[in-house]
C-alpha cells in the first residue's frame, strides 16, 4: 500500500460540507480539429483507453478504524470509468454564463470518498458549437503540478497523434490489507515523538528568525495581518465561478519595459482588478490585501507524498492608485517575499504537517466554519493567488484543440475567493472561484481583468515612447 503524506491527508481532514478541497478544471474544446468530426461514444471511448492505463485515475482511499496513522491508497478492484465520467448539456442559449452557473454547481457537490477522487463532466450545448469538459480531483490527490502532468498526458501536440503507448496493466497503488494497515500505522504512531523531537528546533527557531526579518523590513506579511473585505467570511457549500482570457504577449510587453517578471505582471493585474471591484462596492481598504501563493518544491523536496507544496504571504498592493507603481512595488515586494519563504525551508510545512490528526484538525475546523458571523472569522489572509505556467504551443486533447484551461482552485473560510492563472498557447486563462453568499457579482470581477492589464499595457507603451524621444534628444557621442 501507498500510505498518503501528513500533507495529502491534511485536505481530507480539513474538508467539511461548505468547505470543500477539490480541484477543479475547466477546458473548451475546439472540436472542429477532431479527425472525423466529433461523436461523445467515440471521445469516451477514447478517454477511457488513456485514463485506465494512469494508476493515479485508479487508486482509492483506504482506512480502518485500527489505522493510528494517515490513510493509504489502494487500487480500486471495482474501477468503473462510468462513475467518474459524464455527459451533461449547458442550458440555453449556451453562453458563458450558463456554462458557468453549471460548473459552479458541479463544483459544489462532494466527492465520493469509496471510489479513486476524480469527476470529468462532458458538457455540451455551447453556443459557439465548442465543447468543455469540467473535472475534479481532490487535492490529497493531486497539487498544480501533478494535475497539470496527469491533464497532460491525455494530450497532444497534433489532432491525429496516435493513442501513446500505455499499458493498462501498469502497478497500481496495491491491495488493501487492515492488518497490514494497522501494523504500518502503529509503529509510524510510536516513532512519532522521535520524529517531532527532529523537526522541533527548527520549528522553534521560526518565530524569531521571523521577527528580526520583520524589524528589518525583509518579512512577508504575518498571518492574521489581511484587512477584512466581503469576500473573507464563512463561506458556505455553494460555488461559483467565472473567467478571463487574456493576451500573453500584453504581460510580456508590460515585463520587458518595467523589467519585471511574468508574475509581477499577474500579479499586479490581479490586484488592480480587486482594487477596481471594492472600489465599486465603497470597500476598499486603506491597507494592502494580503494573498496566499501556493509554492511548488517539486525541485527541491525529497519528501513523500503527491502535494510537493509551500505557502507564502504576499502583499498584493490593492491601495496603489497608479498602476505603475503598485507593480513596481510588487516586484520589489515578491522578491523579499520569496528569499523569506525560502530561509524558513521547502519543506516545513510537510514536516509539520505529518503530524497532523484528523479529530483534531476535524473539530477544529467544524468550530471554525460554525462562526457565521463575518466579522467573528480571524482574516488570516484575504484570497489565494496562483500562476501556473503552461506550454506556450497548442494542445489536443483527443484530436479537440484547447481553446481555454481555467484552473479553479479550493476557497477556505475566512478567504472566499481563489484567483489561479495558466498560461497556454498565447493566452493567459484565469479562473476565479468564490461563493455566491460572499462575491454573487463574481463576473464583475472576473471583467476586470482585461482593463487591468490594459492599464499596464498604455503605461508600457506610454514609457516606450517617452524613451524613444528621449534617445532622439540626447546628442549622439563622438567617435572620436
Amino acid at each position: 500500500m501507498e500510505r498518503l503524506s501528513g500533507l495529502d491527508s491534511t485536505f481530507l481532514y480539513l474538508e467539511t460540507p461548505t468547505q470543500l478541497l477539490h480541484v477543479c478544471g475547466l477546458i473548451v474544446l475546439d472540436v472542429s480539429t477532431i479527425p472525423g468530426g466529433y461523436s461523445y461514444p467515440a471521445f469516451k471511448t477514447e478517454l477511457s483507453a488513456r485514463v485506465r492505463a494512469m494508476p493515479a485515475f485508479r487508486r482509492k482511499l483506504f482506512d480502518s478504524r485500527f489505522n493510528l496513522d494517515h490513510p493509504a491508497w489502494v487500487e480500486d478492484p471495482d474501477f468503473d470509468v462510468d462513475r467518474h465520467l459524464h455527459r451533461i448539456a449547458v442550458p440555453a442559449p449556451g453562453g458563458r454564463a450558463e456554462l458557468a452557473e453549471l460548473c459552479g454547481h458541479l463544483a459544489s457537490q462532494q466527492m465520493d470518498r469509496t471510489i479513486p477522487l476524480w469527476e470529468m463532466w462532458v458538457i455540451e450545448g455551447l453556443e459557439d458549437g465548442s465543447v468543455a469538459i469540467m473535472s475534479k480531483m481532490h487535492h490529497a490527490n493531486v497539487d498544480g503540478v501533478t494535475g497539470a502532468g496527469m491533464i497532460a498526458t491525455l494530450c497532444s501536440l497534433s489532432p491525429d497523434a496516435p493513442r501513446p503507448e500505455l499499458d493498462p496493466d501498469q502497478q497500481g497503488a496495491g491491495r488493501a490489507d487492515t492488518l497490514e494497515l494497522a501494523v504500518g500505522g502503529l509503529l509510524s504512531f510510536a516513532s512519532r515523538p522521535l520524529k517531532m523531537a527532529k523537526v522541533l528546533p527548527s520549528g522553534a527557531a521560526l518565530l524569531p528568525r521571523w521577527i528580526r526579518r520583520a524589524r528589518r523590513g525583509e518579512a512577508m506579511p504575518a498571518p492574521f495581518s489581511a484587512p477584512r473585505t466581503s469576500l473573507n467570511g464563512a463561506i458556505t457549500g455553494h460555488r461559483n465561478i467565472a473567467y478571463s482570457q487574456l493576451d500573453l504577449d500584453k504581460v510580456k510587453l508590460v515585463k520587458d519595459v518595467f523589467g519585471v517578471k511574468v508574475n509581477d505582471v499577474v500579479m499586479a493585474t490581479v490586484a488592480g482588478a480587486l482594487r477596481g471591484y471594492l472600489s465599486a462596492r465603497d470597500e476598499l481598504p486603506d491597507s494592502s490585501l494580503v494573498a496566499m501563493v501556493p509554492v511548488s518544491v517539486h525541485e527541491t523536496s525529497d519528501r513523500p507524498g503527491t502535494n510537493q507544496i509551500s505557502g507564502m504571504f504576499t502583499q498584493l498592493g490593492t491601495q496603489i492608485a497608479d498602476p505603475v507603481e503598485r507593480l513596481r512595488q510588487t516586484n520589489v515586494h515578491n522578491s523579499m517575499v520569496k528569499s523569506h519563504n525560502a530561509s524558513l525551508g521547502a519543506s516545513l510545512l510537510q514536516d509539520w504537517s505529518q503530524f497532523a490528526a484528523p479529530t483534531a484538525f476535524g473539530g477544529a475546523m467544524r468550530v471554525y466554519s460554525n462562526l457565521k458571523l463575518a466579522e467573528r472569522h480571524p482574516v488570516v489572509h484575504n484570497l489565494v493567488v496562483s500562476n501556473v505556467p503552461g506550454p506556450p504551443i497548442p494542445l489536443y486533447l483527443l484530436g479537440a484543440r484547447i481553446s481555454a484551461m481555467y484552473p479553479l482552485g479550493p476557497i477556505f473560510h475566512g478567504a472566499g475567493l481563489n484567483v489561479t492563472a495558466m498560461s497556454l498557447a498565447g493566452r493567459l486563462n484565469v479562473g476565479l472561484v468564490s461563493c455566491p453568499e460572499l462575491a454573487p457579482a463574481l463576473w464583475d470581477l472576473a471583467d476586470g481583468f482585461g482593463p487591468a492589464l490594459d492599464e499596464l499595457v498604455t503605461a508600457a507603451r506610454a514609457e516606450t515612447r517617452k524613451r524613444a524621444r528621449s534617445r532622439k534628444r540626447t546628442p549622439a557621442a563622438d567617435p572620436t
